[in-house]
């Protein structure tokens, strides 16, 4: 592996960087190019925002799963947008302050792979 390459374990261990503004999003090249980094994750069609839905029997652990990603974008401060019901939750994140993905996306997206892991 090439010493600069950066795997979903380092995302995992990188902490989100605060918006300040001004920051810009990735094109959609570099995001295609960061989705190599997440498994499981899907890229929007206009290249903005990753996607994830987990499937659970039942309720209660989808109830689980939404708050387990609800305190992870809270304890980064990067704050997803969460879908759930029955046997599903659906979780993106995008960078609303730059109208785009940033790496703060792909760390929480490799973080909560982590948690569930």
């Amino acid at each position: 592996m090439m010493e600069d390459a950066m795997t979903t374990c380092d995302l995992a261990n990188k902490e989100c960087e605060p918006c300040k503004g001004g920051v810009a999003p990735h094109s959609a090249a570099e995001a295609k190019a960061m989705m190599d980094q997440i498994e499981g994750w899907t890229l929007s069609d206009d290249g903005t925002a990753i996607s994830r839905r987990f499937e659970f029997k039942g309720f209660a652990k989808a109830v689980e799963m939404a708050n387990l990603a609800a305190w992870l974008g809270n304890k980064q401060g990067h704050h997803p947008d969460i879908g759930f019901g029955w046997g599903y939750c659906e979780v993106t994140f995008t960078t609303h302050e730059a109208g785009g993905l940033t790496e703060n996306d792909f760390i929480c997206a490799a973080k909560l792979d982590a948690l569930v892991a």
